[in-house]
């Protein structure tokens, strides 16, 4: 059963919990600062704050997550999509940030997207991508995940590496650490 887009923004992405596990980690690494950000997977916008409103653009299949992140953040650019193809020009992206997204995409289907990637980041752009993961020694964690998060495809992190490295991205984990005692996250970066 999908949840509605309020109560996922208030229980699954409050700003707390937001602000401590996604953009503190992202804000140590990264400066968005005059930089073209697209969030993939935006869902209901909680991650637009970490740049300006004239740099940023989030787009999800989810129409009604769109409109939700549209009336909280409306000064920001939201776009619903489908299709494999994503609606921007070549070359016209300084970050592409994914959060929790690439679980909960067919395994077959990401190769597909890492080449539309690559082909609207910029020179010297950077991919910046946080997912729950399977870790070897972790297996109530791994238990937890696989059996309470709504992404059918949750991997370790050689498997998310390999989507990157297989289209000639260079990859760089930043961090792997837990969330909330249960959760796995691997945070690692793509670029050319």
């Amino acid at each position: 059963m999908q949840i509605s887009p309020r109560i996922y923004h208030s229980i699954i992405r409050p700003k707390w919990m937001t602000n401590i596990y996604i953009h503190n980690k992202v804000r140590q690494h990264f400066d968005f600062s005059d930089k073209s950000v697209l969030d993939f997977g935006a869902g209901t916008g909680a991650n637009c704050t970490l740049c300006s409103p004239d740099h940023y653009l989030g787009i999800d299949p989810d129409s009604q997550r769109i409109d939700f992140a549209r009336r909280m953040y409306n000064d920001y650019r939201f776009m619903a999509y489908t299709g494999n193809e994503l609606p921007v020009a070549d070359n016209s992206f300084d970050f592409i940030l994914i959060v929790a997204v690439l679980h909960h995409i067919h395994p077959e289907k990401i190769p597909c997207y890492i080449k539309e990637f690559r082909r609207i980041l910029k020179p010297q752009g950077r991919i910046i991508v946080i997912e729950p993961c399977y870790f070897d020694r972790s297996p109530l964690s791994n238990w937890f995940m696989n059996y309470y998060d709504k992404g059918d495809y949750i991997q370790n992190e050689k498997d998310y590496l390999h989507y990157f490295t297989n289209q000639d991205f260079n990859c760089h984990v930043i961090k792997k650490f837990k969330k909330c005692f249960f959760y796995n996250e691997l945070y690692f970066t793509a670029f050319l």
